[in-house]
């Protein structure tokens, strides 16, 4: 096994034509007897969610596993322990020592599932010592990170995979279906986000005594140890890939279309500030606080192919959960808010929605029902086996991704525009091209495949 490895690395694709071009499939047979060994790098919440689904497959092996924090640790080795698994090496001694990691040779791929300042430079890190690399959303924080993937994987020829899982969300794929048979016809425009209300999330101490707590930084637990600082000193849509990967599959970016343009705005920020009165009172230091972050970020991106697309984030304020997602071509369109859906000759009233359940079910994805019993409990109603899925067979066969490291750069520099854009008043910023151009000849992956993934 190691050898046929060492032969793949060697002979791994570093031009950047071939490196644009690889072979597309997650059906090939898995080579006889063949395992992914798999190095876990930040086992918190997330880590261990993916460590989870991974453990459940007959292809994977832990090998090695590596947090700083020694409680994160010891419930991952249980976790391995209690599903009958080997005990891995582990690694967190201080922030740098998933470098060791990296240099273990009985590693062949990593799966990064820390705070986001880390993911850039753990993936960098990752392909250069030739681990074919999977990050967490999202995949970098500035246009210089993002370019820093993609050089860095052209220059190496090592494969990265972004682990956007609502790409993979049961009803995204039965949409993409439909758009793939052209239910919607030539398509014109697209609204998503992430509207989800955390502010129990970026103030959590983990006490009973004010619910969740106003507490974050070192007082934090969680995500609130990090993530909340980026409210108090960015003012742009910090998480925009859940809302706007799916969009960007069925609009063919970086494969026949790209993103062009970029303009955002931002309101005034009171949702946390009020969230830390309400719960721990006027007087309490973090009322202090002057947070840069506006409660809603509204971004519009024009295409080449000229759709506009809408995405906004919306975390600071009480809301239900909603990624927004609507999908409308010259034909008809889809929402996902009421679960409504327009056709126009097909619907059963010239003015009114259908309910789309039926619709949903008539397209829903060769892969769903390939595979839908056995993703029942992976995380996230199943969409979390199926990017599982597709990092395990990508990175055993040594072969691209669905998602890779150009669409991580190019959904992932919707954050560092948007803070671009909202500091000059709403300026239209220009995308950078992280194919070089190859985004006009590049094919669009085949989702629709069910030996794929």
């Amino acid at each position: 096994m190691g050898s046929r490895r060492d032969f793949i690395r060697k002979t791994a694709i570093a031009s950047t034509g071939a490196a644009l071009s690889p072979k597309l499939s997650l059906g090939l047979d898995h080579f006889a007897g063949e395992k992914l060994r798999l190095g876990f790098i930040g086992v918190g919440l997330r880590g261990t969610n993916h460590l989870h689904n991974a453990i459940s497959r007959s292809d994977v092996e832990v090998t090695a596993i590596c947090d700083i924090d020694p409680k994160r640790i010891d419930i991952a080795l249980k976790m391995l322990d209690d599903s009958g698994r080997k005990k891995p090496k582990t690694y967190g001694k201080n922030e740098k020592d998933y470098l060791n990691l990296l240099e273990d040779k009985n590693v062949d791929a990593v799966l990064i599932a820390t705070p986001w300042l880390w993911h850039t430079r753990m993936a960098v890190d990752g392909m250069k010592a030739g681990k074919y690399s999977a990050v967490e959303v999202s995949a970098s924080q500035t246009i210089e990170e993002c370019w820093d993937l993609v050089n860095t994987h052209e220059q190496t020829g090592t494969h990265f995979m972004f682990l956007e899982n609502v790409c993979f969300r049961r009803d995204i794929m039965a949409v993409l279906n439909m758009v793939r048979q052209d239910v919607f016809g030539e398509l014109l425009h697209f609204r998503c986000g992430y509207q989800h209300d955390l502010r129990g999330v970026k103030f959590n101490d983990g006490k009973e005594a004010y619910g969740r707590g106003v507490e974050f930084g070192e007082k934090g637990i969680s995500e609130s140890k990090w993530r909340t600082k980026h409210s108090i000193y960015r003012n742009g849509d910090t998480y925009p890939t859940h809302g706007v990967g799916p969009i960007a599959v069925m609009c063919d970016i970086n494969r026949g279309n790209r993103f062009l343009s970029m303009t955002s705005q931002a309101t005034k920020a009171v949702g946390l500030h009020r969230y830390i009165v309400n719960v721990g009172g006027i007087n309490h230091p973090n009322a202090k606080i002057k947070f840069r972050q506006g409660d809603i970020i509204t971004s519009i991106i024009e295409t080449a192919n000229n759709e506009t697309i809408i995405v906004t984030h919306d975390t600071n304020s009480p809301r239900p959960y909603s990624l927004g997602f609507r999908v409308q071509g010259a034909n008809g369109l889809w929402e996902v808010d009421g679960n409504r859906i327009y056709i126009e000759g097909k619907s059963e009233s010239y003015d009114e929605w259908d309910n789309a359940t039926e619709w949903l079910k008539k397209y829903d994805h060769p892969l769903w029902q390939k595979f839908g019993e056995e993703a029942t409990g992976a995380g996230h109603g199943g969409m979390d086996y199926f990017v599982m899925k597709a990092f395990v067979e990508s990175a055993i066969n040594n072969i691209a991704p669905p998602i890779d490291v150009y669409d991580a750069a190019a959904w992932s520099a919707i954050t560092p525009l948007s803070e671009a854009s909202i500091e000059n008043n709403g300026e239209p910023q220009e995308f950078p091209d992280f194919t070089r151009g190859q985004w006009v000849k590049r094919k669009p992956y085949d989702w629709m495949k069910s030996e794929y993934v």
